[in-house]
């Protein structure tokens, strides 16, 4: 490493290391989690019985994968990857792209969680009773056993694996949808990238011999391909009005967050349209118009802060151009003034209303099912094109449960600011104990 990559590196997450706490602190942060965990009725082990099952799952994991191969299509040989947080602990989905001469293909591709969690296991209970995942900095509660998920649910490099692949044909011109096809599949993922390694790989190409142990696969051609493409997926969406919060996103995130959001919606589409059935969609009301003026005013009486005149009408677009050229000590005042007037998104069984923020008519949650319990329901949905009997109570425990999780997220942040800790170092970071001298 050149003493100008240690520099660079020092500036990452990685290169910091992580926060540094002593036993008294970490006594009192625990003691805080499980007060936190009784209020908010979050289960932090899992019962005897579901780790059981979960684990009994991994076991013959080769053999089961062979024996499906036949029933699955075979996409061991396309270049994939995954792209994720440095402490990411599964990894649920990867992505394939090719250009051809009129359109580009897109594959994401998705843990098959469904083949190993299903209404008649254990585990499907406890999925239902936790709702979602809850990440705490440097600490996580699971929705499902991590012997699963972190194992024969996760897609990690030169394993076979198990996915639900959705493979979109877009139009080179408007990148509007050709095709979708929703399928079973058998992967092998050619690298597990972080974030930061996605960035250097797109200014260093070469960086992909260190990631790779097939030297022949193009990982640095893919990559740059799948960026613009998300780029331009990224500047429509704007365009088309959706609401964008954080426009200094870099490109390795913007690259995951617009293949997901096309995933999802593609999945969605396809249920609504293509087979009418019922699904757990995520809708999102939008605020009054009263509402979006108070917000609207109050950015723009931010010092050094301008709502173009031209976009006044449209107030995500308004949000948008703002925060292109405002300063960036307003950043976060810009975006509190418009998640005060947000409502709550929430899932149902009917698309009505659409999603606001993102200005989709139509959307839902397939991308996450090892973190989710929307999306595990939806991938059951697709699997079996039948509907639970009581998806309707499921989408309130899904909106109830994220209400819960990020309520417990937030005060436990703030529990680390009154103790003295940087939440956001702390969840980028992780945390360490140290004895005291």
């Amino acid at each position: 490493m050149t003493a100008e990559d240690a520099q660079s590196a020092a500036g990452t997450a990685e290169g910091q290391g992580p926060v540094e706490i002593d036993e008294e602190m970490a006594r009192h942060l625990a003691n805080k989690r499980e007060e936190l965990f009784e209020k908010f009725g979050i289960r932090d082990e899992f019962p005897p019985e579901v780790l059981e099952e979960a684990e009994a799952r991994t076991e013959d994991v080769h053999a089961e994968i062979q024996a499906e191969r036949d029933e699955r299509r075979d996409l061991r040989e396309m270049t994939t990857w995954t792209t994720d947080p440095i402490d990411a602990q599964d990894f649920d989905d990867a992505i394939s792209v090719e250009e051809r001469e009129e359109e580009y293909v897109l594959w994401v591709h998705i843990a098959d969680v469904t083949h190993y969690v299903n209404p008649e296991t254990a585990m499907w209970d406890e999925a239902v009773e936790r709702g979602n995942t809850v990440y705490l900095p440097a600490y996580t509660i699971h929705m499902l056993p991590p012997v699963l998920a972190e194992t024969v649910c996760s897609l990690v490099p030169n394993e076979e694996r198990l996915a639900h692949t959705v493979e979109m044909h877009l139009d080179k011109e408007n990148l509007g949808y050709e095709s979708i096809d929703i399928y079973k599949s058998v992967i092998e993922s050619d690298a597990r990238l972080t974030y930061t390694e996605a960035e250097r790989l797109l200014d260093d190409p070469d960086s992909a011999d260190d990631l790779l142990e097939d030297p022949d696969v193009d990982l640095a051609e893919k990559t740059e391909l799948v960026w613009e493409l998300a780029d331009r997926m990224h500047e429509q969406r704007k365009e088309e009005g959706s609401l964008v919060l954080n426009p200094a996103r870099d490109r390795a995130h913007t690259i995951i967050e617009e293949c997901m959001l096309k995933a999802n919606k593609a999945v969605t589409h396809e249920l609504m349209w293509s087979r009418g059935v019922e699904a757990m969609y995520r809708v999102h009301p939008q605020p009054s118009p009263d509402e979006w003026d108070e917000a609207l005013v109050e950015i723009q009486e931010l010092d050094g802060v301008s709502i173009p005149g031209s976009a006044w009408d449209d107030p995500r677009k308004a949000v948008n151009a703002t925060l292109e050229d405002a300063p960036k000590r307003q950043l976060d005042k810009i975006q509190w003034a418009v998640m005060k007037v947000m409502p709550r998104a929430k899932y149902m069984n009917d698309p009505f209303g659409g999603h606001h923020a993102l200005n989709f008519e139509i959307y839902g949650h397939f991308t996450s099912p090892i973190r989710r319990l929307s999306d595990l329901i939806n991938h059951w949905i697709v699997y079996t094109n039948d509907v639970p009997e009581d998806l309707v109570a499921l989408c309130d425990r899904a909106s109830d449960r994220q209400k819960d999780a990020e309520q417990c997220e937030r005060e436990y942040k703030q529990f680390l600011e009154e103790v003295g800790l940087d939440p956001s170092a702390v969840n980028n970071r992780g945390l360490e104990v140290v004895d005291e001298e």
